[in-house]
C-alpha cells in the first residue's frame, strides 16, 4: 500500500512556498520585511539622518540624507500642511464638520477611531492625525480638502515640487505601505521647515500628548514630549520597509533645533538617537563642541535611557482620573438635580396648601355675610 506521505511535501516545503508567495505578494504593494541598513561607521545608528539650526539657517549634520526611504505616517506632516493651507486661505475654519466616509472610517493601520456617517470637525481630524497618527483621519482630510483621495495626492505632489522636494512622490494621503512611495530625510526637513516656518502655532497639535476621541483613547508616540526639555514636536513613522522615522524639533533658550531620523532598526534606538543628536546640536550652538560628529564621540549611548511608553502611561493615568472625575460629577449632578426635585416639590406643596387654606377662609367669609343678612333681615 502506497503511503500517502510520499504525495504532501514536506512541512518546511510548505512554509517556504507560502514565505515566497507572501514576499510575492508584499513586493506589490512595496513592503520589504526590514528597516535600511545603517551605513557602515555612521555616527548614528539609523540609516538616514539630518540636523537643522533654525536660526542660523544652516545644516548641522547629515548622514546618508539622500538615501530613497518610504515616509511612512511622516507623510501626515505634508497632508496636514495642505489642511493648513485651506484654512489659512479662508476656504474652511477649524469648526467646520464633515461627514466620514466609508472609505475614511475602514482605512487601516493606526487610527483615531472615526466610525462611517459620523460628523467631526477639521480640528478633531488635524488633532486625530497629530496624535493618533489616524489614517482614518488622513483619508476622511483628503476627501474633505482634495474633494478625493486621488486628487488630494494630486496636490501632495503638486507641493512637493513646490517647495523643492525633488526626491519624494506620495502615494496615499497617510503613509501606509504603497509601492512607489518615498522621500529622503533631506526632503522630510525641507517640508518640516517650510510646514513649522508657515503655521508655527500648528505645533500645538503636535504636542499634544493625549486624544479621547469618543472614548477611545490614543495617544502621540513622539517619544521626546515630556522627556527632552523643549521638545514640542513633531511626527513618527514606522513601516517595515522604513523602519521606524521622526521629525522632531526642540527650544533652548533662543536655538531651536529641526531634526529627521530615518531607518532607525527599533523604536527605543531611535528614541536614543534622537536625544543624542539634540544634545550634539545645542552643544554646537553653544560652542561647547567643533561639530555634531565630536559631540556624538563624547555622548555614549549608555547615557540615554528614554520611556518609550510614557506617554502610554500618562493616557492610562489621564483619563482613568477623568473617568472617576466624570463619575463624581455625574452622582453631585445627580444629588443636585434631586434636591432640585424636592425643593420644587415643596413649593408645589406649599403653594396648594395656600390655595386650600384661601378657598377655606372664602367659604368661612361666605357664610359669615349670609348669618349677617339673616339677622338684618329679622331686625327690619
Amino acid at each position: 500500500m502506497t503511503s500517502t506521505r510520499r504525495f504532501c511535501p514536506p512541512l518546511r516545503s510548505l512554509l517556504a512556498l507560502a514565505f515566497l508567495f507572501c514576499a510575492a505578494v508584499l513586493a506589490q504593494t512595496g513592503v520589504a520585511f526590514s528597516a535600511p541598513a545603517v551605513p557602515a561607521e555612521s555616527s548614528l545608528g539609523v540609516c538616514s539622518a539630518i540636523l537643522y539650526d533654525l536660526d542660523r539657517d544652516a545644516v548641522l549634520f547629515e548622514q546618508n540624507a539622500d538615501q530613497h526611504i518610504p515616509p511612512a505616517s511622516l507623510t501626515k506632516v505634508m497632508s496636514m500642511f495642505l489642511a493648513m493651507d485651506q484654512l489659512s486661505s479662508g476656504l474652511a475654519s477649524m469648526d467646520n464638520t464633515t461627514f466620514v466616509s466609508r472609505n475614511a472610517a475602514r482605512t487601516g493601520g493606526s487610527r483615531m477611531g472615526l466610525n462611517e456617517n459620523e460628523q467631526v470637525t477639521i480640528e478633531q481630524l488635524l488633532t486625530g492625525m497629530a496624535v493618533s497618527s489616524g489614517n482614518d483621519a488622513s483619508t476622511a482630510m483628503a476627501e474633505y480638502v482634495g474633494g478625493s483621495v486621488p486628487a488630494f495626492i494630486n496636490m501632495m505632489n503638486a507641493k512637493a515640487r513646490t517647495l523643492g522636494m525633488r526626491d519624494s512622490y506620495f502615494v496615499n494621503p497617510h503613509g501606509l505601505p504603497a509601492k512607489g512611495q518615498y522621500t529622503t530625510a533631506r526632503d522630510m526637513l525641507t517640508l518640516a521647515r517650510a510646514y513649522l516656518h508657515a503655521y508655527p502655532d500648528a505645533l500645538r497639535f503636535h504636542n499634544t500628548h493625549v486624544l479621547n476621541y469618543r472614548g477611545r483613547v490614543t495617544w502621540n508616540k513622539n517619544p521626546l514630549l515630556g522627556q527632552y526639555p523643549g521638545a514640542d514636536g513633531l511626527k513618527t513613522g514606522w513601516i517595515n520597509a522604513s523602519g521606524y522615522n521622526l521629525i522632531f524639533t526642540a527650544l533652548k533658550g533662543d536655538k531651536r533645533l529641526l531634526a529627521v531620523i530615518m531607518g532607525a532598526p527599533d523604536s527605543q534606538l531611535r528614541s536614543i538617537e534622537a536625544f543624542r543628536l539634540l544634545d550634539a546640536g545645542f552643544e554646537v550652538c553653544g560652542n561647547e563642541a567643533p561639530t555634531v560628529v565630536a559631540a556624538l564621540d563624547n555622548l555614549p549611548r549608555e547615557k540615554y535611557h528614554p520611556d518609550i511608553r510614557k506617554n502610554a502611561r500618562e493616557a492610562y493615568h489621564q483619563f482613568a482620573a477623568a473617568d472617576r472625575g466624570e463619575g463624581t460629577q455625574t452622582v453631585h449632578r445627580a444629588k443636585a438635580a434631586n434636591r432640585d426635585k424636592q425643593t420644587k416639590a415643596s413649593a408645589a406643596s406649599k403653594t396648594k396648601k395656600k390655595h386650600v387654606e384661601k378657598a377655606a377662609r372664602q367659604r368661612h367669609n361666605n357664610t359669615d355675610g349670609q348669618a349677617a343678612r339673616r339677622v338684618a333681615n329679622n331686625a327690619s
